[in-house]
């Protein structure tokens, strides 16, 4: 059977072809080349994310072809993925994508019928234990530190969690609310708490759009906390308010409170307070349930060093020794760093140069 991959960027499709070992894999980006290349009723259709292929898509349909989407997984590297870094896990679905709550996804499939025994329940108490002892998220870019405020009035301490404006999750989660609108609702919602704001990384290094104004968030925030890993962050806060980020779900893991405004795949489930519904969400479900389908049953790993499919637990023995290195190793921070400012400066001369 002939694979064909649709919207895969030039830089990601040597590391998609890990995923696939033994498919026969086309890159193409129309439907007409890949008509050229033997696309028919016995092929598979993979879209990037929510890439618009209205053809391809169409075209699926009239000849009965699967169609999936893949996107990245929920431990995805250490280091940005806008700065280029290899990914290690990706999500494919073949209902919908996880991000996106207007259409069932096979995730959200997952959570309203799978049975979880003893087994799969006790390997996810276990790898939410290392998560958090190993201070592990989806990037682990920043270094872990001490943090301290000046919370003198020993208020809740709240984080509010900044996105990438134009992100997939956002548009389709969120009906496109800004950073700014989440910060003023979050102080209308906690007026006597201390609001620590937390921008995201991708919008801090240039990447991706999102960013607020330092002197307009202090107008709700008491503070704003920028270079320090999720963890260091998360330490100081009782609550977490977010649209649709991932970092809810970390932090309902590492025990905190998560209020949702938009419809991240994790809210509807009776684990986070939640200001809209998902009226397909019809179970309620613990958090070792969540966890379970979320990192072990919905995606695939592959192993940094040999570069084969794993499971969840061997790639994160590969990302703490990686990320222990990043924090310990200063010749090798200054190294990752250096590369990643290298790609930001070559994304960005490429949009002067194609005028975007």
């Amino acid at each position: 059977m002939k694979h064909f991959f649709f919207g895969f960027s030039r830089w990601k499709q040597k590391q998609t072809r890990l995923f696939f070992p033994s498919e026969q894999i086309r890159f193409t980006s129309s439907l007409d080349k890949a008509q050229k290349q033997g696309i028919d009723r016995d092929s598979q259709i993979y879209i990037w994310g929510k890439k618009p292929f209205p053809e391809v898509e169409n075209y699926s349909k009239e000849q009965n072809i699967p169609l999936l989407r893949v996107e990245d997984g929920f431990i995805r590297s250490v280091s940005l993925g806008s700065d280029l870094t290899k990914a290690y896990s990706i999500v494919v679905d073949s209902k919908g994508i996880y991000f996106d709550p207007t259409q069932e996804s096979d995730l959200e499939n997952i959570l309203n019928n799978y049975i979880f025994n003893e087994e799969i329940l006790k390997r996810s108490q276990d790898l939410q234990k290392y998560l958090v002892a190993n201070k592990i998220s989806k990037y682990n870019i920043y270094k872990d530190k001490q943090l301290n405020i000046n919370n003198h009035k020993k208020q809740k301490v709240v984080l509010i969690i900044g996105q990438v404006e134009d992100d997939a999750s956002i548009i389709y989660g969120a009906n496109g609310m800004s950073n700014m609108e989440l910060i003023k609702k979050v102080k209308e919602n906690t007026q006597d708490a201390y609001i620590i704001y937390k921008p995201h990384p991708d919008v801090l290094s240039g990447n991706r759009k999102g960013n607020v104004a330092n002197d307009e968030a202090l107008k709700y925030c008491d503070t704003i906390i920028t270079d320090a890993s999720l963890d260091s962050v998360l330490n100081l806060a009782d609550e977490v308010h977010t649209m649709t980020s991932l970092v809810g779900l970390e932090a309902l893991i590492r025990g905190k409170k998560v209020y949702t405004y938009g419809l991240p795949f994790y809210a509807g489930w009776g684990v986070t307070t939640d200001d809209k519904i998902c009226k397909r969400r019809i179970v309620k479900r613990n958090l070792d349930e969540l966890v379970a389908a979320t990192f072990i049953i919905y995606p695939k790993y592959i192993h940094p060093i040999t570069n084969k499919l794993c499971q969840i637990e061997e790639l994160l023995e590969e990302i703490d020794k990686e990320k222990n290195r990043y924090n310990n190793d200063k010749i090798y921070r200054i190294y990752i760093d250096i590369r990643n400012l290298i790609s930001r400066k070559i994304q960005l001369l490429i949009k002067v140069i194609l005028g975007e």
